[in-house]
């Protein structure tokens, strides 16, 4: 067993920067329960930032197990925003569990102010939550791809404290300004990647006002740090040369779970389907060093001798993902967990890399599991529907305007209707859909009575699970987020 790291010297304001981050993984999957755990041992906890407007209102409508959304909402600093979504998606009693569930509105270019507004408070309540009876940091992981609500994501959360903000999936180059103008409550505009559109077309950008939601009257509000994360030495070190870069990296390696970065030479695949990466995929640390920005490092880095080795390659420390994913507190339903679990244990767990299942057409790890998505039969049994559309993007339509269309979507509506490729739609998952049935939100069709089926996703490097389902104590299902760090750091 390594020697326990020695903590690094505390930052300009006082507070210690975490070793240990906590992963933000899919959909509530790290909610604001596991980042709060986190956060009060002294690492930074991380909620996912997507959808959140989908989880508050689904939350509301089971009845607001324990009273926390209201709670948090009670403190929202536009009082008459919070009455307005409360009556709008609150049910007492919660759903009876036969009927489906009130869908929030679904983004555009020019999102309604209900939905703005909702946006907001969501984002604010899971950080509110996460930060809620402890002095530590929090985070909020945002996926570039899922552009449309980040500008009301990132104002909830700057409203409820949040201490860092967490870009992947994409380049994060336009995060920094963003958060400076909407820590001073002003307004932003984030350029949105239409398809079709040419340079001789005008730029298309999400814009918003923050005087549309306070009227007036903002609260002090002070900057979150941000961090991007990055699969390369040269896009950190491009947004290093920005006039106003990030306050550091997370690089994650390609065995990191979720969403990966392509690989960086010609595409090939192994005979499961699998991207094949190689030596271009790997990151001379050296590089990020010379930058001069703390890095933590991710993918596979999960043990006491992966933190141990990233602090002696000059890290700050590591991000882990999923260790946490498989802790009591996050937000996996508890049977996927312990059926998951169990299979780590026995090793037969499978996780699989798959090119085309995630629509944003990053490689996604998804864990191999009967009953789910990544089951055959589940996939070809579900009937396509694009209710939620957070995967949706922007395309240029014949007539010149802006449509929105998702390749994970009925066929006839891409292809037929919105002129999407046929090809583009082969083995894509609805992704918005399997992973809030995973954290236990899923819908419920009307007519049939169908209920979505679930998507897990991992990292494929379990062996922090299995040391730690080791040390579960009879009698308990699962081991916890503090056991988590208590392994980190060799104890």
């Amino acid at each position: 067993m390594p020697a326990p790291p020695t903590p690094p010297e505390s930052n300009p304001n006082g507070m210690r920067p975490p070793q240990i981050i906590q992963g933000g993984m899919g959909v509530a999957i790290s909610g604001w329960e596991l980042a709060n755990a986190v956060a009060r041992r002294g690492e930074m906890g991380v909620v996912s930032g997507t959808v959140l407007e989908v989880v508050m209102a689904r939350r509301l409508q089971l009845g607001d197990p324990g009273d926390h959304v209201r709670r948090a909402l009670a403190h929202f600093p536009f009082p008459a925003a919070a009455e307005r979504i409360i009556d709008a998606y609150y049910v007492p009693d919660g759903s009876d569990g036969d009927k489906p569930m009130k869908n929030v509105r679904t983004f555009t270019v020019e999102p309604s102010l209900a939905l703005q507004e909702m946006t907001v408070a969501a984002n604010f309540v899971e950080v509110f939550l996460a930060k809620e009876g402890h002095h530590g940091s929090v985070g909020i992981n945002y996926l570039r791809k899922v552009e449309l609500p980040i500008p009301f994501g990132v104002y909830g959360a700057i409203l409820a404290g949040v201490d860092y903000v967490i870009v992947g999936a994409g380049n994060p180059q336009d995060m920094p300004p963003l958060i400076s103008r909407l820590s001073r409550h002003e307004e932003v505009s984030l350029p949105l990647r239409v398809q079709g559109l040419t340079s001789q077309d005008a730029e298309v950008a999400v814009r918003f006002d923050p005087a549309g939601i306070h009227g007036g009257g903002p609260p002090e509000v002070e900057r979150p740090d941000f961090l991007a994360i990055v699969a390369s030495a040269d896009l950190a070190s491009a947004l290093a040369s920005m006039a106003e870069p990030p306050d550091g990296f997370i690089l994650e390696a390609p065995s990191a779970g979720g969403h990966n970065a392509p690989p960086r030479g010609p595409r090939r695949v192994d005979d499961l389907g699998q991207p094949i990466y190689d030596e271009r995929d790997d990151v001379d640390l050296a590089d990020l060093r010379s930058l001069g920005l703390p890095f933590w490092l991710a993918g596979s880095y999960g043990s006491p001798d992966g933190l141990v080795r990233a602090l002696g390659e000059g890290a700050a420390g590591i991000q882990v993902g999923t260790s946490f994913a498989f802790s009591a507190e996050s937000g996996l339903v508890p049977d996927l967990k312990r059926e998951i679990t169990a299979q780590v244990v026995d090793g037969t767990v499978e996780v699989r890399s798959d090119w085309r299942a995630s629509p944003t057409g990053f490689p996604f790890r998804i864990v191999q599991v009967d009953g789910t998505l990544s089951d055959d039969t589940v996939y070809e049994d579900r009937q396509r529907v694009c209710d939620l559309g957070a995967l949706r993007v922007p395309y240029k339509t014949e007539s010149g305007s802006i449509g929105y269309r998702c390749p994970a979507e009925p066929l006839r509506a891409y292809s037929d209707i919105k002129g999407g490729r046929t090809a583009n739609t082969e083995g894509r998952l609805c992704l918005c859909n399997g992973l809030l049935a995973t954290a236990g939100l899923p819908q419920i069709r009307v007519k049939s009575g169908y209920e979505e089926p679930a998507l897990v996703t991992a990292g494929s490097d379990f062996t922090g699970v299995r040391n730690l389902m080791g040390r579960v104590p009879p009698g308990e299902s699962f081991y916890t987020a503090g056991d988590v760090i208590d392994y980190l750091r060799g104890n």
